[in-house]
């Protein structure tokens, strides 16, 4: 025990006094503190006088206000009306009127020019459609795939043509009135009467992905180290002083907790980063206007997050540390540990690319697969419906599994560590492990 704990504490200090820990953790650091700040750093370059509010220009021609028929110089001031009748703080376009003589060419270069003068962002055009009676338009700006003022003219239009249609005041109000429709996720066959809100969904969702990005950086960097220390002792010579003092098996799983408090210590300066951001006045405001609130998690994600998070790490940390003590260079490595790497690829993937399909069968059946249901069940705890049951049977195989690879990884381990020249084939590694009982 002593031996194990001597490892651990050498293989936690000797790293993070090292350069590439300190400097990997503060770039990240400030990776992270400018990620979150920078809707804010954006906001004081735009100056007190900047808008958010896209202005639309319309070819505004006066004699047309006398006729009673529905003309595009009507159509536009319709538009204006109803987005100026927009809450203030929701509004994200506004109709600019632009004095025109009618005359399609001529009013298309007032338009262009009140874009150059900078008194507009673009211009609609509007032209009869004999089918439906109304009119269809076209938005022209500098800006390319410009599609979010279209979006939000295509509606207005939609509206307006209430005033075309000659309802009556209520009959508009009516039409205008918004409806509130609010999103909740139930799992049906769980018995709960209560189920997960918009803002839930939300925040379990980006919970979902930060879980995702830690696991899949976790086992990616730690791993890599871990094989690439056993590597390196190996081809030093220095494992056969070590073995001398410390029994391989201590010397492994030292490594490996030693390296998994290293990554303790970096999650918690990242954790306390991204609190202490988003805790400034400017980000909290942010924040609440996204009605995003932390205390929104489910606390059931977070558990299921954890476990699948510290059964996923170990499983992958001591294949890690076998597959390393089999090779005998380091230029090596990178090519034995490639299958572990895609497989955590693959799980990674897994997650990030069925975030819109947590309940497909493809996501169901990988959950109960050791090597992607770390990712791929935290996704459906997150984001899907899960049972409790099917959960502590994805959390048992891991544990099972955990146990199996890691008594076959410490065989490896033991046999390979004192292995030198070529990679030993299966046959002569199932030879050399029938002599060590563990």
């Amino acid at each position: 025990m002593n031996d194990f704990l001597n490892v651990t504490g050498f293989t936690f200090r000797n790293k993070t006094k090292g350069k590439a820990f300190l400097v990997t953790t503060i770039i990240l650091v400030a990776i992270l503190s400018l990620v979150i700040n920078l809707p804010y750093l954006i906001s004081l370059f735009k100056g007190e006088g900047g808008s958010s509010v896209k202005q639309v220009g319309y070819a505004s021609v006066q004699a047309e206000a006398a006729e009673s028929r529905v003309t595009p110089t009507l159509v536009g001031r319709w538009l204006e009306e109803y987005f100026a009748s927009q809450p203030e703080e929701g509004r994200s376009l506004a109709m600019v009127p632009i004095d025109a003589s009618g005359d399609a060419a001529a009013d298309e270069a007032a338009l262009k020019a009140a874009i150059a003068d900078g008194r507009i962002d673009g211009y609609i055009q509007l032209q009869p459609n004999a089918d439906s009676g109304f009119y269809d338009a076209v938005y022209k700006s500098e800006k390319m795939m410009d599609g979010s003022a279209a979006d939000e003219l295509r509606a207005g239009l939609q509206l307006v043509k209430a005033n075309a249609a000659g309802l009556t005041p209520e009959q508009k109000l009516l039409l205008y009135s918004p409806v509130d429709v609010k999103p909740i996720q139930i799992n049906a066959g769980s018995g709960e009467e209560d189920g997960r809100s918009a803002a839930q969904q939300g925040v379990n969702m980006g919970l979902v992905y930060a879980m995702l990005f830690l696991l899949f950086m976790s086992i990616m960097s730690t791993g890599q180290i871990i094989a690439s220390e056993v590597t390196t002792e190996k081809s030093s010579r220095i494992m056969e002083v070590l073995i001398t003092s410390v029994s391989p098996l201590n010397s492994m799983f030292g490594k490996i907790f030693g390296m998994f408090l290293v990554g303790l210590l970096q999650i918690a300066i990242y954790v306390l980063t991204v609190f202490v951001n988003v805790s400034l006045p400017t980000n909290k405001e942010a924040l609440g206007n996204m009605n995003i609130h932390l205390s929104e998690v489910s606390p059931d994600l977070l558990i299921v997050a954890l476990l699948f998070y510290l059964t996923g790490y170990f499983l992958y940390a001591t294949l890690y540390a076998a597959v390393g003590s089999l090779v005998s260079r380091t230029e090596d490595l990178g090519q034995a540990v490639m299958p572990l790497t895609f497989l955590s690829i693959g799980g990674f993937y897994l997650g990030m690319f069925n975030l819109a399909a947590p309940d497909s069968m493809l996501v169901k059946i990988t959950s109960f697969i050791p090597f992607f249901s770390p990712y791929v069940m935290v996704l459906r705890s997150g984001v899907g419906s899960v049972e409790y049951w099917e959960i502590g049977v994805s959390l048992l195989i891991m544990l099972v599994s955990i146990y199996v690879f890691g008594w076959l990884s410490a065989k490896i381990y033991r046999t390979g560590v004192l292995l030198y020249g070529k990679r030993p084939s299966l046959k002569e590694l199932r030879k050399a492990m029938k002599a060590y009982k563990i």
